[in-house]
C-alpha cells in the first residue's frame, strides 16, 4: 500500500539539509503553516522565522497553506516595518530609547493591513518579497525577484517590482473547478494514490480522482 510522505520530518530530503518542512520548524504562534510546505536555502534554512519573516512584532499573523514551495531568499515583510510618513522625518525615534521613548504615542496607529495570507500550492521563486497584508491565492506562481505589494488571484502568475499579473494559469471556469476539487484538502493517503494525476493530469482527471463524500442517510 502506498505510504504518504511524513509531514512531521524537519528534513524531508536527509541528503539535502537545505530543505526544511516549515510546519515542524516554526514555533511562533503568529506563524501558521500547512503540512508539506517547505523552504529551500543552502545557508541555514532552519533560521526561517528570524531571517525570512521580518519586522514581525505582532499581532498580525503570517498564514501559509499546504504544499507551498518557497525558494531561497523569500521574505515576508510584516506590519512592524511601517514608519510614519505624515511628518518631515520617517525615523522611528521612540524605538531608540532614552527620553525619545516618551514619545511612543507617535508610533501608534500606523497603517496595518492585517494578516498576510498565502493559499495552498503556491510556488515562490528565488528572492521574492511579500509585503504586509498581502493575500496570495491558491495555485499562484510568484516569479523570481518579484515584490508582491498587492493581492494575487488564484492560479495567477505574477512578476516584477511591483509585481504585476502576467497571466492566469487557467480560465475562470477551470479555476472554479480546481478550487471546487481542492486536492490539497484530500486525505494524505488519497493524495498518495493520485500523485501522478495531481502533477500531470487534466482537470477532468483530477475531478474523477476526487474522493467521494459519504453523505449521512436521510
Amino acid at each position: 500500500m502506498p505510504v504518504p510522505a511524513d509531514p512531521t520530518v524537519l528534513h524531508p530530503m536527509p541528503e539535502q539539509p537545505r530543505v526544511v518542512l516549515l510546519k515542524p520548524l516554526v514555533k511562533s504562534p503568529l506563524i501558521e503553516v500547512g503540512e508539506y510546505s517547505y523552504y529551500d536555502d543552502p545557508d541555514d534554512a532552519t533560521a526561517f522565522e528570524t531571517r525570512n519573516v521580518l519586522y514581525h512584532y505582532g499581532p498580525e499573523k503570517l498564514i501559509i497553506g499546504r504544499f507551498c514551495a518557497l525558494g531561497t531568499g523569500v521574505r515576508f515583510l510584516m506590519n512592524g516595518a511601517n514608519h510614519r510618513m505624515d511628518g518631515p522625518s520617517t525615523f522611528p525615534f521612540p524605538t531608540m530609547g532614552g527620553s525619545w521613548s516618551e514619545h511612543f504615542d507617535l508610533l501608534t496607529g500606523l497603517p496595518n493591513r492585517g494578516d498576510t495570507v498565502v493559499g495552498n500550492d503556491v510556488w515562490f521563486g528565488y528572492g521574492t518579497t511579500v509585503m504586509a497584508g498581502v493575500r496570495i491565492g491558491h495555485g499562484a506562481i510568484i516569479g523570481s525577484g518579484a515584490v508582491v505589494t498587492s493581492d494575487v488571484p488564484d492560479y495567477g502568475i505574477v512578476g516584477g517590482n511591483p509585481a504585476r499579473l502576467i497571466r492566469t494559469r487557467y480560465s475562470d471556469e477551470d479555476i472554479a473547478r480546481l478550487l471546487a476539487v481542492a486536492w490539497w484538502d484530500w486525505p494524505a493517503e488519497h493524495i498518495t494514490e493520485h500523485v501522478r494525476t495531481i502533477m500531470s493530469g487534466s482537470i477532468d482527471d483530477l475531478e474523477a480522482a476526487a474522493p467521494t463524500i459519504e453523505r449521512p442517510p436521510y
